[in-house]
């Protein structure tokens, strides 16, 4: 467990093999006003997670803000079941096994909107990603919309693979897969949004953290959608 900052930690998980390479795992857990956590992308559950979850306030809200961040969401409903889960529609879809108490897709109050801004990025055939902003903090938060893997992570052929799809530290960016089935002019429409947030930090799902000048970085990162 790491504090990033004011009601807000992160912690990293194993990995999980992903198209034949070594994916690391991120949970990040803030610590809303009124003492509940809301835990973004749940890790695998051990007993040393648990007490640190414990120390920190009562789990509330799981999010699963894409399709491919579901693995660890049953155990978790089962040792928190009093906690609301919600997900993108596609990732409802896809586990019709979970209860779900909202899509992220829809519009409404969310409980945690005075803390916590979100926007749905959406454009593309293969995968859309509810990415989300701690405003106390100003930490944005990502899950596979943008990937910064340190060269350490892979051996000598994982690195070419990693290199060619365009998520190799310091340079991370979206995946190439996902980068060409997009929408450009729907995608930019997202990136402007989330740019006007003006984030200091950026904590990614797979790979090293942005500590700083994450404004600086995002808009790096999205070159590849033109002006």
């Amino acid at each position: 467990m790491r504090q990033l900052a004011d009601n807000i930690w992160i912690f990293d998980g194993e990995k999980v093999t992903f198209l034949a390479c070594p994916f690391t795992t991120r949970m990040t857990v803030v610590k809303l006003s009124d003492g509940g956590l809301w835990v973004h992308s749940p890790i695998k559950l051990n007993a040393d997670l648990l007490s640190c979850l414990a120390g920190l306030g009562q789990v509330r809200y799981l999010i699963a803000p894409n399709h491919l961040h579901h693995l660890y969401l049953a155990e978790w409903q089962q040792v928190f079941p009093n906690a609301l889960t919600f997900g993108t529609k596609e990732v409802i879809r896809k586990r019709p096994d979970l209860v779900f108490s909202a899509s992220l897709n829809g519009e409404q109050e969310w409980p945690w909107a005075e803390e916590i801004a979100q926007e749905v990025f959406t454009g593309s055939r293969l995968m859309q990603e509810t990415v989300f902003f701690h405003k106390p903090s100003r930490v944005l938060i990502v899950t596979d919309l943008i990937e910064n893997f340190p060269g350490s992570d892979f051996n000598w052929w994982q690195r070419l693979l990693a290199g060619g799809a365009g998520i190799l530290a310091p340079n991370g960016k979206t995946p190439i897969d996902w980068r060409l089935s997009f929408n450009k002019k729907q995608a930019r429409v997202h990136l402007e949004h989330i740019k006007s947030w003006s984030p200091e930090k950026i904590v990614l799902a797979h790979g090293d953290i942005i500590e700083n000048n994450g404004a600086e970085f995002l808009k790096r990162s999205f070159a590849w959608l033109g002006a």
